[in-house]
């Protein structure tokens, strides 16, 4: 038992690390962010959280067969991934900045979450990096071990998403409709061309 608190940690800063690299769904973020308040972005970044702990707890619990399912259609799902990112970069390329007084609706926040998620559980990538990461970890720990690190990873990630659209939402009131403007078209670029690369590499 003394050693819940200790692997509760870890994982807690295993799901850090994996949600805080700035790819697709950071850009995403921060820009939603920046275009519809703290909470567009956070339930965006729960969308990849989410993802993350499902491919976390598919690692953590020996779930072979899903395992081998994900990667070996990964041609497919990298494929539909990286099209779909090409979409959303060139959807936010297009957009035209949105009144900062005003407020995302819910059926947007629904989907924002959605997206986010789609993106990532569209990596089986991730599972072999789960696996290689609990694989370690969690060697010599007892029955609890799995749900410990699902629940240490998912903390994590939320955690840093959280932080994130804290930490743009300040910067929010300072930018004008010319900010935005740019913001769209830089981050739809950068979308855009993780989409080619998520499409080249396969």
């Amino acid at each position: 038992m003394t050693e819940t608190p200790s692997l509760f940690l870890r994982a807690f800063i295993i799901g850090i690390s994996i949600a805080a690299p700035v790819g697709p769904i950071g850009v995403l973020c921060i820009r939603r962010t920046l275009s519809n308040g703290k909470l567009a972005g956070f339930l965006s970044g729960m969308g990849a959280a989410t993802a993350d702990t499902v491919y976390g707890a598919i690692a953590a619990f020996g779930l072979t067969v899903i395992t081998n399912l994900l990667v070996k259609n990964a041609f497919w799902l990298q494929l539909i991934g990286g099209l779909f990112l090409l979409y959303l970069g060139i959807k936010t390329f297009l957009e035209k900045p949105a009144d900062q007084a005003a407020q995302a609706r819910q059926g947007s926040y629904l989907s924002m979450y959605l997206s986010t998620f789609f993106l990532t559980i569209t990596n089986p990538i991730t599972i072999l990096s789960f696996a290689a990461i609990f694989a370690g970890t969690m060697i010599g720990q007892n029955v609890n071990s799995p749900l410990v690190m699902v629940a240490g990873v998912f903390a994590g990630s939320a955690s840093w998403w959280l932080a994130l659209s804290i930490g743009v939402g300040v910067m929010r009131d300072r930018l004008n409709q010319s900010h935005m403007a740019w913001i769209n078209r830089i981050s739809g670029t950068i979308i855009i061309l993780f989409g080619i690369f998520a499409l080249v590499k396969r």
